[in-house]
């Protein structure tokens, strides 16, 4: 199973609010696609220095450095006339997410691009699965 890596506070949209694109300059693999990833929550804030409190009044945890959720990865478009808004950015591949769930933070170091987590991270990732206790 493939791991993206997203800055805060755009992780925690995509697991816990409503953003159903990620933006990326290039399209994704075409062996990814149709398939679950798992979203990692950078180290590092996105540098626009947005916070979650520009998107939403909830709180949203903001863990960084671990896996909170998956998603399955169903599509991608190069964005075109302002679609996907608001979450879209011109001149970008908008990778189409679906099927989103949040999990309990696995902690993990991150890469760039598409990355393989190390067994142990999916095995603390795949326990959820079948772990009464949330």
């Amino acid at each position: 199973m493939k791991a993206l890596t997203v800055r805060q506070p755009y992780a925690d949209a995509i697991i816990h609010g409503t953003k159903r694109v990620e933006n990326r300059t290039q399209r994704p693999p075409a062996d990814v696609l149709g398939r679950l990833i798992l979203i990692h929550a950078g180290l590092e804030p996105h540098a626009s220095g947005v916070t979650a409190a520009d998107f939403t009044d909830e709180q949203w945890p903001d863990v960084r450095g671990a896996i909170i959720g998956m998603a399955k990865l169903t599509g991608c478009h190069l964005e075109t006339d302002g679609c996907c808004v608001p979450w879209g950015m011109a001149g970008h591949w908008h990778w189409e997410l679906d099927k989103v769930s949040a999990l309990r933070p696995v902690p993990a170091k991150g890469k760039l691009g598409l990355w393989n987590p190390e067994q142990s991270v999916l095995g603390d990732v795949q326990v959820q699965f079948w772990d009464p206790c949330p």
